[in-house]
C-alpha cells in the first residue's frame, strides 16, 4: 500500500477536479473556485484521470533540486566561514567569498547554510508601534553634512579602543571625509574640518549631536547666548550654520552608516591586517571610501554643488582660526600665566600693552602658542620657572619703542632729587 502525503491546497484541487470529473461543476466554475486558468483544470483533470490522486501531486516532490550545490562547495564554504570569516553576516560574507575566493552564491542561499550549520541566527523583526517618516534628502551636494564620531574597538583585540571622525552628505549619502583619532576632542575635530575645507570648500550647514565638543550644554547657556564652544564660534567666523539633533534618529544617515562600518569595516580592517591608526587613514581614503561611495552613494535631485571656496582672508588665517583660544590677564610684571606657563613680555611691542589687559592666546593645532592684542602679535619670550614678585614697577606701560625724551637739569623731577639728596648729606654732616 503506498501513502500519499498532500497538502491542504492539494487536497482542495483533488476536491474541486473530481466534481468536476464526475459533471458536478465545469472547467470555467472549477477554475474560479481555484484561482487558476482553464488551460490548467484541463490539464489537472488530465493528470488525475491517467495517475490517479498522484496526479494532482507536484512531480517535484520527493527528487533533489537541479540546483543543490555540490556537498564539497558547501564544505569549504563553511570551513572559509569558520576560519576566514568569522563574525561575518551574509551579505559581506557573499561579497568577500565571490570577490576572494570565486565562489558564487546568492546572500539568501548561503543565509541558510550558516543557519543551518550554527553560523547565523534569524533576527525577528521589530514591531514598530509609532508611524515615522524619514526626512527627505536635501536637494543639492554640500548643503548639508552629518557629522559626527563613534567609539568603538575598530581594530578588535589588536588594539585600543578609538574613534572615528565621519562626515556624510546628506544628499548623496557620500563618505565625504573619514578620520581615525583617539578621541573626539576639540583638536581632532579642527584637524578634521580644517582638512575637509582644504579638500572640499565650506560646506553650507553641519547637522551634529550636542556633544560637549560642539554645544555647551550648561542650563545658563539658554539666557547667555555668548556662551558658546570653540567649535561654535570657528563655524560662526567661517559662517557656516550648525544644526544640533535633539536625538540620534535625527541625523539617522550618519548612524546608519556607523552601524554599517561597525560590521563592515572591522571586518576588512582584519583581513587587511591593519592593526594601527595611521594605516587604517590611509586605507580608508585610497580604499575602503571610494569603494563604499560607488556601492551605498545615490544621485542627488539637484545638480548644484553648495560648497564655498574660503576666501583669500580665511585661508591666511586659517592657523588663527583653527586654535584654541583662551582670554589671560596681563600682571603687573608684564607676564602672562598660560596653562602652568609663564610669558614674559618684550618691552617693545606693536601695540601699547598696559598692566590689567585681557590678551588672547591662541594654541594652535602644533602646538604653538600666539599672544595678540588688537589683532596684533605680542612679543614675548617663555620663562623656565615663575618670575619673582616686582614691587618697584621702573615702567607704567610696554610701547611700540624706547622712550627718547631726557628731562632737562631744572626739570621739577630732577630738583626733588637734587634737594633730596643736599638734605641728606647736611643731616648726617
Amino acid at each position: 500500500m503506498t501513502f500519499i502525503t498532500m497538502s491542504t491546497k492539494e487536497s482542495d484541487r483533488l476536491t474541486v477536479i473530481n466534481r468536476l470529473i464526475d459533471g458536478g461543476i465545469v472547467a470555467r466554475e472549477a477554475g474560479e473556485q481555484l484561482n487558476l486558468s482553464i488551460r490548467h483544470i484541463k490539464r489537472l483533470k488530465k493528470q488525475v484521470k491517467k495517475k490517479g490522486v498522484i496526479g494532482i501531486v507536484h512531480l517535484g516532490r520527493g527528487r533533489k533540486s537541479n540546483r543543490k550545490r555540490k556537498k564539497d562547495v558547501v564544505d569549504k564554504i563553511v570551513l572559509l566561514l569558520k576560519k576566514k570569516y568569522v563574525g561575518f553576516g551574509p551579505t559581506l560574507a557573499m561579497e568577500k567569498l565571490c570577490e576572494n575566493d570565486g565562489i558564487k552564491i546568492s546572500d539568501e542561499a548561503l543565509r541558510m547554510i550558516m543557519i543551518k550549520n550554527n553560523l547565523w541566527k534569524m533576527k525577528q523583526r521589530k514591531k514598530n508601534k509609532e508611524h515615522r517618516e524619514w526626512r527627505p534628502r536635501k536637494e543639492n551636494y554640500g548643503a548639508m553634512e552629518q557629522y559626527d564620531g563613534s567609539y568603538h574597538y575598530w581594530f578588535e583585540d589588536r588594539a585600543d579602543e578609538c574613534c572615528l571622525l565621519l562626515a556624510i552628505d546628506d544628499a548623496t549619502g557620500k563618505i565625504i571625509k573619514a578620520v581615525f583619532d583617539y578621541h573626539e576632542g576639540i583638536k581632532p575635530t579642527f584637524g578634521f574640518w580644517r582638512s575637509y575645507i582644504e579638500e572640499n570648500g565650506k560646506p553650507a550647514s553641519i547637522y551634529l549631536d550636542k556633544f560637549s565638543t560642539y554645544k555647551v550644554n550648561h542650563k545658563n547657556a539658554v539666557d547667555n547666548r555668548e556662551m558658546i564652544t570653540q567649535f561654535q564660534r570657528v563655524c560662526q567666523e567661517l559662517n557656516v550654520t550648525l544644526i544640533f539633533a535633539h536625538s540620534p534618529e535625527a541625523k539617522g544617515r550618519v548612524e546608519r552608516v556607523f552601524k554599517t562600518l561597525q560590521d563592515r569595516l572591522v571586518k576588512e580592517l582584519r583581513l587587511q591586517g591593519i592593526s594601527d591608526i595611521e594605516s587604517a587613514n590611509k586605507f580608508l581614503k585610497e580604499i575602503y571610501i571610494p569603494a563604499f561611495n560607488k556601492k551605498f552613494a545615490v544621485i542627488p535631485r539637484g545638480l548644484a554643488n553648495l560648497h564655498r571656496s574660503w576666501t583669500k582672508t580665511e585661508q591666511a588665517n586659517a592657523d588663527s582660526i583653527f586654535s584654541i583660544h583662551s582670554k589671560r590677564v596681563v600682571m603687573n610684571d608684564f607676564t602672562v600665566q598660560f596653562e602652568n606657563k609663564y610669558f614674559q613680555l618684550a618691552q617693545q611691542q606693536p601695540t601699547v600693552v598696559c598692566r590689567k589687559e585681557k590678551l588672547l592666546i591662541e594654541e594652535h593645532l602644533d602646538g604653538t602658542i600666539v599672544l595678540k592684542l588688537r589683532d596684533k602679535k605680542l612679543n614675548y619670550t617663555t620663562l623656565p620657572k615663575r618670575p619673582e614678585k616686582e614691587f618697584k614697577l621702573k615702567i607704567p606701560a610696554l610701547t611700540t619703542g624706547k622712550p627718547t625724551y631726557i628731562p632737562p637739569a631744572d626739570h621739577p623731577w630732577r630738583r626733588y632729587h637734587l634737594i633730596k639728596k643736599i638734605n641728606l648729606q647736611t643731616t648726617m654732616g
